[in-house]
C-alpha cells in the first residue's frame, strides 16, 4: 500500500555517522531514508542577553536547506536577504525541543548552537534535524565533561522526533515525501527517551481525523521514537 513498500509501522532505514566534520565540538550526518542532514554543535562562552548572569545555559538552533536538496533548485535565503517563515518556525522548534532534555543549571552559563543543514530532502527534515541535533549536542557535552568544564551531565534524557500521518486512510509511521504530499493528516511528534511529550504538531491536510486515529498515531510515534533513541545511543557509545 505504501509507495516504498514498507509496513504501516515500519521506519525508513536510519543511520547516524558521528564526527562527520572536523572542527565542530559535536557533529553527525543523519540519514532517514533519502533525507540526509548534517548536524553540528558549537560551544560558545556566552549566552543571550536575557539570561546573562542567571547561571543558566542555553541551546539554540539554526536550520537550512541547500539549493539542490530538493528536486528543483531553491534560492538561498541569504541571497533573498531574509529567512523564510518555514525556516524560522523549524529552527525555533529544534531549539526548544532540544532544550527540553537539558538541565540548564548543570550546563552552566554557556551556549551550544546546533546547526542543521539539509543536503537532501525526502520528507521529515525537521524530525531528522531534531534527532541528529541531539546526537551532535551529546557529543559536544561529552567534550565539556571530559575537559572538566562541567561536573554533572546536563543531558537528562535523549530527544528524538518522528512524523506520522494518515495515508490512504491508514495510520503510517515515518512519512517520506510521496506520502507526506498526499497525506490526509500529517503530524510531527517530539518526545524524550522516557516517552514524555515535548511537542505534537498535527493538522488535517485533506481530511479530518478522530480521537481514535490520533491515539493510533501517538502509538506509532512512541514506537518510532523508541527505535530512534536506541540508534542515537548506539551512535554516541
Amino acid at each position: 500500500m505504501r509507495p516504498s513498500g514498507r509496513d504501516l509501522s515500519e521506519m525508513r532505514p536510519v543511520s547516524i555517522e558521528t564526527d562527520f566534520t572536523k572542527h565542530a565540538e559535536g557533529s553527525c550526518l543523519i540519514k532517514v531514508g533519502d533525507t540526509h542532514v548534517i548536524c553540528t554543535a558549537t560551544i560558545e562562552d556566552r549566552v543571550p542577553p536575557f539570561i546573562k548572569g542567571s547561571g543558566l545555559g542555553w541551546v539554540t538552533a539554526e536550520y537550512g536547506m541547500l539549493p539542490r536538496s530538493t528536486t528543483s533548485r531553491m534560492r538561498r535565503e541569504a541571497s533573498a536577504g531574509k529567512q523564510g517563515g518555514r525556516t524560522v518556525e523549524i529552527q525555533r522548534l529544534i531549539g526548544r525541543s532540544l532544550r527540553a532534555g537539558v538541565d540548564r543549571v548543570a550546563m552552566g552559563e554557556r551556549q551550544i548552537s546546533i546547526d542543521c543543514d539539509v543536503i537532501q530532502a525526502d520528507g521529515g527534515t525537521r524530525c531528522a534535524s531534531i534527532t541528529g541535533g541531539w546526537v551532535a549536542l551529546r557529543l559536544a557535552v561529552n567534550k565539556l565533561m571530559k575537559a572538566g568544564d562541567i561536573v554533572s551531565d546536563p543531558l537528562v534524557d535523549p530527544v528524538a522526533a518522528v512524523s506520522c500521518g494518515i495515508y490512504a486512510g491508514q495510520p503510517v509511521l515515518d512519512l517520506d515525501y510521496p506520502e507526506d504530499s498526499e497525506a490526509g493528516v500529517d503530524g510531527n511528534f517530539i518526545m524524550t527517551g522516557s516517552k514524555q511529550l515535548i511537542e505534537v504538531q498535527m493538522s488535517a491536510e485533506g481530511a479530518t481525523y478522530s480521537r481514535d486515529q490520533m491515539n493510533q498515531l501517538m502509538d506509532l510515534a512512541e514506537k518510532g521514537v523508541g527505535e530512534l533513541v536506541e540508534i542515537q545511543k548506539a551512535a554516541c557509545a
